[in-house]
């Protein structure tokens, strides 16, 4: 005679298949769709760059498409903001900067987001020091030729910026204090369509992290680093201080989930992309950008970001930027 079974043994079947069933999609279905890298930021600059250079190798990593998502406006901050609503599932990735990440916080009253409860840090990317940059037709050689003619003409030149609280603005209103001049903030919705406007004579000057390529292409000529020694990419352009006019700014770069993402989803991204920063192809393409690598543990990323935010508070009151 055939027995039925055992209700609870057939009880503990479907619940121990079940959980199987639950382990394997959260292990083994992340992503089984395209992933987003959030830019919040015009195309062109920087961190779009950076972001466009990760893309292809973290879709091979992952097995999916990974496409780039600029969304400009306020110095990162309304891409941010955008970012910060998203579902947390590791399908929306943030191109995080210190400008957004570090900076906006001292420099908006309302800004939308929470600096260090909105997000889940997943790895330091690189840093990359500001370059003094002008249009290649331009008649200033040097910081000293620079600071002579804003001395002479208070007010008159402008320098561009990705927006208000970005690290091109907060490096030029450090290198206003330090040099004691005046010149004139224009902010735009990102480095690149700054640059642009660089480029094309419309304004003076500007302190930039993304301009390695059109320096090469002979489109801007570089006048000194913010930085405590000269870059391998740049090794003929002299540092602020080798130039008379001490002062360091650089920007940091990095990659963020929005607050309370799964740890096994932050820890295959870092793994992979702590993988992708070793790749010799990618470490030369970030060098030949100015950049440092940087890499590491998610925990360490959000330890260096509260860091972060403490150190830029000074920055920006020191630099005399308003807040908004």
């Amino acid at each position: 005679m055939t027995h039925a079974p055992h209700p609870f043994t057939r009880r503990n079947a479907l619940v121990a298949a079940a959980l199987c069933a639950l382990s394997g999609l959260s292990w083994a279905a992340y992503p089984d769709k395209p992933i987003k890298i959030m830019v919040p930021w015009a195309a062109g600059g920087a961190t779009d760059q950076i972001a466009r250079m990760l893309a292809q190798p973290l879709s091979q990593a992952m097995g999916v498409p990974v496409v780039v998502d600029n969304k400009g406006g306020a110095g990162g901050v309304i891409g941010t903001q955008t970012f910060v609503k998203e579902k947390a599932d590791g399908y929306v990735l943030l191109l995080a900067t210190s400008s957004t990440n570090a900076a906006a916080p001292h420099l908006y009253s309302k800004l939308g987001f929470d600096p260090a409860a909105d997000f889940s840090p997943v790895v330091a990317l690189c840093e990359i020091p500001n370059v003094i940059v002008v249009p290649a037709k331009s008649p200033w050689n040097s910081l000293k030729d620079i600071v002579s003619a804003a001395k002479q003409a208070p007010g008159k030149f402008t320098y561009g910026s990705a927006g208000i609280g970005g690290s091109q603005h907060l490096a030029g209103a450090q290198f206003k204090t330090a040099a004691n001049i005046d010149i004139q903030h224009v902010p735009y919705k990102g480095s690149g369509p700054a640059a642009q406007d660089l480029i094309a004579g419309h304004l003076d000057l500007m302190i930039d992290t993304g301009s390695l390529g059109s320096i090469r292409g002979g489109l801007l000529k570089p006048i000194a680093v913010a930085s405590s020694k000269r870059l391998t990419a740049l090794p003929q352009v002299p540092t602020f201080n080798e130039a008379g006019t001490p002062m360091l700014a650089s920007a940091w770069y990095g990659v963020m989930l929005p607050a309370h993402a799964p740890a096994e989803v932050v820890e295959r991204l870092n793994t992979e992309l702590n993988k992708i920063l070793k790749n010799p192809d990618i470490r030369q393409r970030l060098t030949d950008m100015g950049a440092e690598v940087m890499g590491g543990t998610s925990t360490e990323f959000a330890k260096f970001t509260l860091s972060e935010i403490k150190r830029y508070e000074g920055i920006v009151k020191d630099s005399g930027a308003p807040k908004e």
